[in-house]
């Protein structure tokens, strides 16, 4: 009871904080520009970047070294991206049993603070516990871990505030460990617990207060789906509707949208497990641009949908060759899938239609998501191979390029450089003179 109390109280002060702006959040966001890598997908969470000047090759082999301006040893793997704010560069680690936020500087590497966030890290599967990736508004940090702890910090290091979601919500119970990472909009954190193989509870979306920890709300998501197949380890997409926007989820055998404001489920679209197969777990997120959304499932289908003003949102197509792992880029004209096997395609966005398709990549097995950005698709599988393709109408490998370590991040990005994360480094890559 005291708990649901609370949750009112902070869902009434959010609602009053949407009507009225803070003006400390809007000038949070105003200072945030296109120049920042603020979440694992980008400014506009789109894996699509405004930035010019990046490289298109590098190579590290252990001895010989191009185009590698610095390069941060790792203790272990991470699915988490780097994110980066001006010099200050953020990454999730795990090291042995525990878990730990890093501050590098991003023109040096040097490690500025580290602060242990949790203990409890284990391998679950391909990941550890670290695979969240940080969130920032460019005053503030927050972590969120595969064991449910989330906190913020400021960028000094000071601990603001803490959570630890399992005690209050019961055990995650998802077959390869929690994987997903928070969205961050208006001062709220929204973090989905989409899961169902190794729990009975309920999955749930959630909506944090940024500034205190508080729950908003929390809204809970059934599902009809067995087994493995209600587990996800997306993040929600926030995408444009009338006048107003969206939560976008995907997993559990169904598409839903929410409202921001309150977590109400607002539609559902069904038919993303046509077979009913017991196994259907989702890792790719949906990906928006304007009031589009591209929502894929476990390779197929992968549905298109407008969303209006109200009510259902328009399928506008789908395909039955869409991604498993690799989340999709799109900047609402051009989407680019990726599979796990390497086959590259670039469709048109509002048709579906494959300006070239299921073209090969490197051979390797592909789980970091795509960046599109200065007239280049990196695409980087698990070996550590990144191959950089032109962004346009003909299909062209510009290069391909080769560093060391296990890779599961996808790329983070600053003016003139690549942050690309492995199990033994994190690595500054860039041209000459940047």
């Amino acid at each position: 009871m005291k708990r649901m109390n609370l949750e009112s109280t902070v869902r009434s002060r959010y609602a009053l904080r949407v009507l009225c702006a803070s003006l400390s959040t809007l000038a949070a966001v105003a200072a945030l520009g296109a120049s920042e890598w603020p979440n694992w997908r980008g400014p506009d969470r789109n894996g699509y970047s405004a930035h010019t000047g990046l490289p298109t090759e590098w190579s590290h082999d252990g001895e010989t070294e191009r185009n590698i301006v610095w390069k941060l040893p790792l203790p272990d793997r991470s699915g988490s991206t780097p994110i980066v704010v001006g010099k200050r560069l953020f990454l999730n680690v795990a090291e042995g049993d525990d878990l730990f936020l890093w501050l590098a500087d991003a023109d040096s590497g040097e490690v500025v603070w580290r602060r242990k966030v949790a203990g409890g890290n284990r391998f679950q599967r391909k990941h550890n516990m670290s695979s969240p990736s940080p969130v920032t508004d460019g005053e503030r940090v927050w972590v969120l871990t595969g064991t449910g702890v989330l906190q913020a910090y400021d960028f000094e290091g000071n601990q603001l505030w803490a959570r630890e979601l399992e005690q209050d919500y019961g055990a995650f119970g998802l077959n390869h460990g929690y994987g997903s990472s928070a969205l961050l909009w208006r001062n709220v954190l929204f973090v989905p617990v989409l899961h169902g193989m190794k729990t009975d509870d309920p999955s749930y979306l959630l909506a944090i207060d940024a500034d205190s920890g508080e729950t908003i709300w929390r809204q809970e998501r059934p599902t009809d789906a067995r087994m493995e197949s209600p587990d996800a380890y997306i993040t929600p997409a926030l995408v444009e509707s009338g006048d107003g926007h969206v939560l976008v989820l995907n997993g559990g055998d169904v598409a839903t949208g929410h409202d921001p404001g309150s977590g109400r489920e607002l539609w559902r679209v069904e038919g993303f497990n046509p077979r009913d197969s017991p196994m259907y777990r989702v890792v790719a997120s949906p990906v928006a641009s304007g009031d589009l959304v591209f929502v894929p499932t476990r390779v197929s289908p992968m549905k298109a949908l407008r969303l209006g003003g109200g009510g259902d949102p328009e399928i506008l197509w789908e395909t039955d060759r869409g991604p498993d792992v690799p989340t999709p880029a799109t900047d609402g004209e051009t989407l680019y899938l990726l599979r796990d096997n390497g086959l590259l395609s670039r469709l048109d966005a509002a048709t579906g239609e494959p300006v070239w398709e299921n073209q090969r990549l490197t051979p390797g097995t592909y789980s970091a998501s795509l960046l599109v950005a200065d007239g280049k698709v990196y695409a980087t599988n698990e070996d550590g191979v990144t191959t950089v393709v032109r962004d346009g109408p003909e299909f062209e490998i510009l290069a391909t390029n080769e560093v060391q370590g296990f890779t599961l991040s996808s790329l983070g990005v600053a003016p003139g450089r690549l942050y690309l994360r492995t199990a033994s480094f994190l690595y500054c890559i860039a041209e000459p003179g940047n």
